[in-house]
Protein backbone atom coordinates (compact mmCIF):
# COMPACT_ATOMS: atom_id res chain seq x y z
CA UNK A 1 0.00 0.00 0.00
CA UNK A 2 1.13 3.81 -0.74
CA UNK A 3 0.80 5.61 1.95
CA UNK A 4 1.23 9.67 1.25
CA UNK A 5 2.05 11.64 3.84
CA UNK A 6 2.09 15.43 4.74
CA UNK A 7 2.60 18.14 7.76
CA UNK A 8 0.25 20.82 8.43
CA UNK A 9 0.48 23.94 11.30
CA UNK A 10 -2.70 24.52 12.42
CA UNK A 11 -3.48 28.46 11.54
CA UNK A 12 -6.03 31.05 12.25
CA UNK A 13 -8.25 30.96 9.26
CA UNK A 14 -8.32 26.85 10.10
CA UNK A 15 -10.35 28.11 13.24
CA UNK A 16 -14.05 28.75 13.95
CA UNK A 17 -15.35 30.07 16.73
CA UNK A 18 -14.68 28.04 19.44
CA UNK A 19 -11.08 28.48 18.19
CA UNK A 20 -10.69 25.16 17.16
CA UNK A 21 -10.18 23.57 13.76
CA UNK A 22 -13.65 24.09 11.57
CA UNK A 23 -15.00 20.96 10.56
CA UNK A 24 -15.09 22.06 6.94
CA UNK A 25 -11.52 22.55 7.05
CA UNK A 26 -10.85 19.11 7.69
CA UNK A 27 -12.65 18.16 4.47
CA UNK A 28 -10.65 20.48 2.71
CA UNK A 29 -7.78 19.14 4.08
CA UNK A 30 -9.08 15.47 2.96
CA UNK A 31 -9.92 16.61 -0.47
CA UNK A 32 -6.46 18.26 -0.32
CA UNK A 33 -4.44 14.73 0.03
CA UNK A 34 -6.37 13.48 -2.64
CA UNK A 35 -5.62 15.31 -5.20
CA UNK A 36 -2.05 16.15 -4.04
CA UNK A 37 -1.15 12.50 -3.69
CA UNK A 38 -2.71 11.79 -7.37
CA UNK A 39 -0.66 14.78 -8.70
CA UNK A 40 2.43 13.40 -7.26
CA UNK A 41 1.87 9.62 -8.88
CA UNK A 42 0.08 10.43 -12.15
CA UNK A 43 1.67 11.38 -15.25
CA UNK A 44 0.48 14.67 -16.85
CA UNK A 45 -0.52 12.53 -19.54
CA UNK A 46 -3.15 10.67 -17.65
CA UNK A 47 -4.28 13.66 -15.88
CA UNK A 48 -5.67 15.28 -19.20
CA UNK A 49 -7.30 11.99 -20.33
CA UNK A 50 -8.80 11.42 -16.91
CA UNK A 51 -9.81 13.21 -13.58
CA UNK A 52 -11.53 12.56 -10.12
CA UNK A 53 -15.19 13.44 -8.43
CA UNK A 54 -15.76 12.84 -4.93
CA UNK A 55 -19.61 10.67 -4.56
CA UNK A 56 -19.67 9.66 -0.85
CA UNK A 57 -17.20 11.22 2.10
CA UNK A 58 -17.61 9.83 5.68
CA UNK A 59 -15.19 11.79 8.23
CA UNK A 60 -15.72 10.68 12.07
CA UNK A 61 -13.96 13.42 14.32
CA UNK A 62 -12.14 12.23 17.31
CA UNK A 63 -10.41 14.85 18.68
CA UNK A 64 -9.80 18.65 18.19
CA UNK A 65 -6.71 20.61 17.05
CA UNK A 66 -5.75 24.04 18.31
CA UNK A 67 -4.30 26.96 16.61
CA UNK A 68 -0.62 26.11 16.24
CA UNK A 69 -0.94 22.36 16.29
CA UNK A 70 1.21 20.15 14.11
CA UNK A 71 -0.41 17.80 12.21
CA UNK A 72 0.59 14.91 10.19
CA UNK A 73 -1.76 13.42 7.61
CA UNK A 74 -1.57 10.04 5.63
CA UNK A 75 -3.64 9.31 3.11
CA UNK A 76 -4.15 5.88 0.67
CA UNK A 77 -6.09 3.89 -1.62
CA UNK A 78 -7.98 1.47 0.51
CA UNK A 79 -10.01 -0.49 -2.51
CA UNK A 80 -10.03 0.16 -6.35
CA UNK A 81 -12.78 -1.89 -8.46
CA UNK A 82 -14.32 -0.89 -11.84
CA UNK A 83 -14.40 2.75 -11.67
CA UNK A 84 -14.52 3.30 -8.40
CA UNK A 85 -11.78 3.84 -5.79
CA UNK A 86 -11.81 4.19 -2.00
CA UNK A 87 -9.58 6.40 -0.03
CA UNK A 88 -8.62 7.24 3.19
CA UNK A 89 -7.21 9.82 5.53
CA UNK A 90 -5.89 9.90 8.71
CA UNK A 91 -5.36 13.01 10.59
CA UNK A 92 -3.09 12.68 13.59
CA UNK A 93 -1.23 15.27 16.07
CA UNK A 94 2.11 14.93 14.99
CA UNK A 95 4.04 14.96 18.10
CA UNK A 96 2.18 12.21 20.06
CA UNK A 97 0.15 10.65 16.80
CA UNK A 98 -3.17 10.97 18.57
CA UNK A 99 -5.87 10.06 16.02
CA UNK A 100 -8.03 13.02 15.21
CA UNK A 101 -10.07 12.21 12.41
CA UNK A 102 -10.86 9.59 10.24
CA UNK A 103 -12.27 9.64 6.76
CA UNK A 104 -13.58 7.27 3.64
CA UNK A 105 -14.18 8.79 0.45
CA UNK A 106 -15.60 7.10 -2.70
CA UNK A 107 -13.86 8.62 -5.85
CA UNK A 108 -14.88 7.86 -9.36
CA UNK A 109 -12.43 7.96 -12.45
CA UNK A 110 -14.24 10.16 -15.39
CA UNK A 111 -12.84 10.99 -18.55
CA UNK A 112 -12.59 14.18 -19.77
CA UNK A 113 -13.52 13.11 -23.25
CA UNK A 114 -17.30 11.73 -22.21
CA UNK A 115 -17.51 13.23 -18.95
CA UNK A 116 -18.51 10.08 -18.05
CA UNK A 117 -17.18 7.30 -15.48
CA UNK A 118 -14.26 5.39 -17.10
CA UNK A 119 -13.07 1.84 -15.54
CA UNK A 120 -9.79 2.07 -13.73
CA UNK A 121 -6.74 1.06 -15.87
CA UNK A 122 -4.85 -1.53 -13.91
CA UNK A 123 -1.96 0.81 -14.19
CA UNK A 124 -3.42 3.77 -12.54
CA UNK A 125 -4.52 0.61 -9.65
CA UNK A 126 -0.78 -0.24 -9.33
CA UNK A 127 0.35 3.59 -8.99
CA UNK A 128 -1.68 3.25 -5.47
CA UNK A 129 -0.33 -0.09 -4.26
Amino acid sequence: MDIHEEEITVSQADLDARNHVNNVRYVQWVQDMAESHWLLKSSEATRNKFYWVMISHHIQYKGEALLGDKLLLKTYVKETKGVKSVRMVEIYMKNSLKLLTTSETIWCYMSHDTHRPARIPEDIQRLFS
